[in-house]
């Protein structure tokens, strides 16, 4: 049992200083370092010293005690504004996934269908250019680099890829990542007549344990780089103090939109692959279907995992 304890310790002081000592102690030191310095003295190494210089003079530091008093407030105080960097995360993270409520929200989505019609016009428009450039007696071969239909086919594949920026289907959410999570609903919903949103809290709770291990690790993936974009608003504010935190923030800002973006889609993409799997042993279990029976799960065994699930009447 003690070795027990003594790993289970060891991960979760590991864990409280990645997640909340560590990056709360960054944040505190570029504010102590912004609020001395200010924008006119940005890099005043000179004023810094000074300053480090007088705070170690203090006789006060001198005693234990009170030393060991401001390395615990220190502590705390890090750890404070990780869990304020974890709240605002996990806002940011309802923010990304919300669906279109009020005026704003709605505008937001029609702004992005605007954009998404526009885009999938230029798809069209290539499409056709790579029918009329397509030889129907060459189909089986493949073009030749340099020739029409090439340069055709790789327009049409450039604007498919310009388009799927802004959504993989005709937006129906203010983001990108409602979006991606729509668009993986109404595939299941397509193929298997399932409502996803009813359907994958039961369909979670028989999923085997390296399945449910990898969608934890995305998810955690996705919430982490929430928590990331968080950081990057606080240091937004900090950068009214003192500039150079701008730079922080935006490179913030930026790896949280990345690996967001990754982290979604590959969960979208493993939901999906679930239900896919896992859907006709769920409807078994249920009783809609019979155990020993093969095939796939059809539309009409999908409509009555769904009136179940819902407790429909």
């Amino acid at each position: 049992m003690n070795p027990l304890l003594t790993t289970l310790g060891s991960k979760l002081t590991e864990r409280w200083l990645n997640l909340l000592v560590l990056p709360g102690a960054l944040f505190l030191a570029a504010t102590a370092l912004g609020a001395t310095l200010g924008h006119r003295h940005w890099r005043d190494l000179d004023l810094l010293r000074t300053t480090l210089d007088d705070l170690a003079a203090r006789p006060a530091l001198e005693r234990p005690g009170t030393a060991a008093l401001l390395v615990a407030l220190a502590l705390l105080a890090a750890a404070a504004a990780s869990l304020a960097a974890q709240f605002l995360g996990g806002a940011i993270e309802r923010h990304w996934l919300r669906h279109p409520r009020g005026p704003l929200t709605r505008a937001l989505t029609e702004r992005r269908r605007r954009r998404w019609a526009a885009r999938d016009a230029k798809v069209d428009q290539a499409l056709r250019q790579t029918v009329a450039h397509t030889d129907p007696g060459a189909c089986d071969e493949s073009p030749h680099p340099d020739s029409p239909s090439a340069r055709a086919l790789a327009r049409l594949q450039a604007r498919i890829e310009h388009r799927d920026r802004v959504a993989l289907r005709n937006p129906a959410r203010p983001t990108w990542y409602g979006d991606r999570m729509q668009t993986t609903a109404d595939r299941v919903a397509d193929a298997y007549g399932v409502d996803l949103a009813a359907l994958w809290p039961r369909l979670w709770l028989t999923l085997p344990e390296p399945a449910v291990r990898q969608l934890q690790s995305v998810g955690d993936s996705f919430s982490a780089a929430a928590r990331l974009a968080a950081w990057a608003v606080a240091y937004a504010l900090l950068a009214c103090w003192w500039w150079p935190a701008a730079l922080v923030a935006v490179g913030c800002a930026a790896v949280a939109r990345t690996r967001a973006h990754t982290a979604l889609d590959a969960l979208a993409e493993l939901i999906e692959a679930a239900v896919d799997v896992h859907g006709r042993e769920l409807a078994a279990r249920v009783g809609l279907l019979a155990p020993e029976s093969t095939g796939r799960l059809g539309p009409e065994t999908g409509d009555l995992l769904s009136e179940l699930f819902r407790k429909a009447e």
